[in-house]
């Protein structure tokens, strides 16, 4: 993938991400950084596959990306975690293999639905170590406590 490539995939990913931010209802002041979470996660992710590595690494490093940069904003930002991390991750959610599963499931085509839930499986089992591990870590990490954004207290 050309450099131009992967610029224009990041701000594409960018402008995804800011309008699900929209539909997510992020405040106003929230949704840049929601969007920048978001087309970090991607950039990382099509720098690793890019590199010839596979979806699972990938998805994995994006993760911890996106996890790491959604707990410095929310310390900065004085907003919870979930604020960006949610919009951020949101890029690597495998659901073009979800998609094919059922697909092929739905044709009786049963050893490609199975490779795919798998891989699907495989890339969300990724996530969810990344996010683990960035949280687990923010918590020992003597940052004080989060303070809730005024906007998203109900």
């Amino acid at each position: 993938m050309s450099v131009t490539q992967l610029l224009i995939q990041t701000a594409s990913a960018f402008l995804a991400i800011l309008g699900f931010s929209l539909i997510l209802d992020l405040p106003k002041n929230l949704l840049l950084a929601g969007g920048l979470t978001g087309a970090l996660n991607w950039f990382v992710y099509c720098l690793v596959t890019g590199a010839g590595r596979g979806n699972v690494p990938a998805a994995l490093l994006a993760s911890l990306a996106a996890a790491f940069t959604s707990h410095v904003l929310a310390r900065r930002k004085k907003a919870p975690v979930t604020a960006f991390l949610l919009p951020g991750i949101l890029p690597t959610v495998p659901g073009g293999s979800i998609y094919r599963t059922v697909y092929y499931l739905s044709r009786g085509e049963n050893v490609l639905a199975g490779h795919y839930l798998a891989e699907a499986l495989q890339i969300a089992g990724a996530m969810a170590l990344g996010i683990v591990i960035v949280d687990s870590l923010a918590r020992q990490l003597p940052w004080g406590t989060v303070i809730r954004h005024p906007s998203l207290r109900k």
